[in-house]
């Protein structure tokens, strides 16, 4: 199924989590922090919102790093994908 978003969301999926420390210890699940940097998946076209118009920044296939407490996950076709705004990226990583 293809994700369109809408104005300035931006559809990303999380990096998976490291599962071992540098040093090579097993971290239960409990103990992992969710992860903050995604793939783009989709991105919106942008445009006027607030009176100000929106240029998108990304593009699918990039990857950003994205505030912590943003977004709204859902699953579709068995993955789980994350839906923020393009003002929550902090970063795209290279």
């Amino acid at each position: 199924m293809k994700i369109t978003p809408l104005f300035d969301k931006v559809v990303v999926e999380v990096c998976e989590a490291e599962e071992t420390t540098k040093s090579g210890f097993i971290l239960p699940s409990a103990s992992k922090e969710k992860q903050q940097i995604a793939d783009v998946i989709s991105v919106g076209p942008g445009g006027i919102i607030d009176g100000k118009e929106i240029v998108m920044q990304v593009k699918p296939g990039d990857k950003v790093l994205f505030a912590k407490y943003t977004g709204t996950e859902f699953k579709i076709d068995g993955k789980t994908l994350t839906i923020i705004r393009q003002s929550d990226i902090l970063a795209i990583v290279e």
